[in-house]
């Protein structure tokens, strides 16, 4: 449950606290890092300029986190999400009423949620598609956010993905399936 971080060290982002323990799951933003403590509690150090490492007051219940650039995303054991620090383009205005998460992604400037019946909501920044999740998608089982592009990995192997192409990340190979 210790944790030692390597690297960049302008603002402080490798720079753990002091009698950090009992660490369970960690994150890596653009300036600041993230850890998710074993009693379901979150620390952040690093840069702070858009309140990212400002862990809002009470949050507990924690079961998983995620580091956009300058955001942080906490999904509750419970299936609601919190998020927070910069929102320039809506990645921290969680949408109402979403609940039943299964598992959270955070990127450059969105953030995308996989609910527990397979389905993916996303938000925040649009300028490449990637928070328009293509029609008809369902059966995911895991989710993953790029710097402008989304990926889906559904539960018969496929890997669905949109978003900015311009490196073709989003060209998914053909026959490139998970055998799950």
């Amino acid at each position: 449950g210790t944790l030692w971080a390597w690297g960049n060290n302008g603002y402080g982002e490798t720079t753990v606290p002091t009698g950090l323990s009992g660490v369970m799951a960690i994150a890596g933003g653009g300036p600041h890092s993230v850890a998710l403590k074993s009693d379901g509690t979150v620390v952040e150090w690093g840069r702070n300029t858009d309140g990212q490492t400002t862990v809002p007051p009470g949050l507990s219940g924690v079961a998983a986190i995620a580091a956009g650039y300058s955001h942080t995303v906490a999904l509750k054991a419970d299936g609601t999400v919190v998020a927070w620090g910069r929102n320039t383009d809506g990645q921290t205005t969680v949408p109402a009423g979403l609940s039943g998460v299964a598992a959270i992604a955070a990127s450059l400037n969105h953030t995308v949620a996989l609910k527990g019946d397979g389905t993916v909501v996303a938000w925040g920044r649009n300028n490449s598609g990637q928070t328009t999740i293509p029609a008809g998608l369902s059966g995911v089982m895991a989710i993953a956010a790029g710097y402008n592009h989304t990926v889906a990995l559904k539960s018969d192997g496929t890997v669905t993905a949109w978003g900015d192409n311009g490196s073709g990340q989003t060209t998914v190979p053909a026959g490139a399936e998970l055998r799950v």
